[in-house]
């Protein structure tokens, strides 16, 4: 139990590193914030000013992988990545920063961030 513990408090020290780096380097741009399950990724685009979320995409919504699927590959990653691109493009938002969270830049994090540059998200 107390390697366990061990890990959740590294990730979360990991996470408010990150996070404070991100809020630091910022420049009044807003956060785009990603968090990974074993089963699904999300995304949103966060105005730190403000407190509220202004675009959320994720790999629960029927349009990224379908009625009752899992989708934790890193095709559904990008998915959501373009999805998360598309809609902060419609709201106005094209700069944003990305915070990884307690998360390393690999993988389904880091399909997720390609994509969203490939759709026009400048980070």
């Amino acid at each position: 139990m107390k390697a366990e513990k061990q890990l959740i408090k590294r990730a979360v020290r990991r996470g408010f590193r990150v996070r404070n780096r991100v809020r630091r380097d910022a420049h009044g741009r807003l956060r785009l914030s990603v968090f990974r399950s074993n089963r699904h990724i999300y995304a949103q685009v966060i105005d730190d000013e403000t407190g509220h979320t202004v675009v959320a995409a994720s790999t629960i919504e029927t349009v990224v992988a379908g009625p009752g699927k899992v989708a934790s590959d890193r095709k559904s990653a990008s998915k959501v990545g373009q999805l998360i691109a598309e809609r902060a493009q419609e709201k106005g938002i094209s700069k944003v920063v990305l915070d990884r969270g307690s998360f390393r830049y690999h993988g389904r994090v880091a399909a997720l961030a390609d994509a969203a540059r490939e759709a026009g998200l400048t980070f």
